[in-house]
């Protein structure tokens, strides 16, 4: 036949301080100098270089925050499409038509076409671009399609 375990709290009740000593040793984490790498400032700056040891400069301080709600835009240069023109044609990712290289940014989901480098094709942009890459692609005897 089994025996109910009496819980161990029974044991202190009445003992004003639980087994825990002093009243004083059972504070909060005031009592142990505080939690995690507390202490580590104004008068304790010695400390501060062993953390920088372990956790690198980065550790205090605010790195900036990360907005939740608005996606990053993806940028691409016009060299991007240069250099990876065969890459993007076997994928068909860019197709032929009426002697221009049509380029879908939302098959190869970018949002805009960046001015870095030169257009050495005939180009028809689907999609948004600088001002700087509108003069290179049209320049070029492409067209931008908005």
């Amino acid at each position: 036949m089994t025996t109910t375990k009496r819980k161990k709290v029974v044991k202190y009740r009445g003992s004003h301080t639980h087994g825990g000593g002093s009243k004083k040793k059972r504070r909060g984490a005031g009592n142990r100098g505080g939690r995690g790498l507390a202490g580590s400032g104004k008068r304790a700056h010695h400390h501060k270089q062993r953390i920088f040891k372990i956790f690198g400069k980065d550790y205090f301080g605010k790195q900036g925050f990360v907005n939740k709600t608005r996606k990053p835009s993806k940028g691409v240069n016009i060299s991007f499409l240069e250099t990876h023109l065969e890459k993007l044609k076997a994928e068909k990712l860019l197709t032929e038509k009426e002697g221009f290289l049509e380029v879908d940014f939302k098959k190869l989901k970018i949002n805009k076409l960046l001015s870095a480098g030169t257009p050495t094709q005939k180009y028809k942009i689907l999609g948004s671009v600088s001002k700087k890459t509108k003069e290179k692609i049209e320049a070029a005897g492409g067209q931008i399609v908005s």
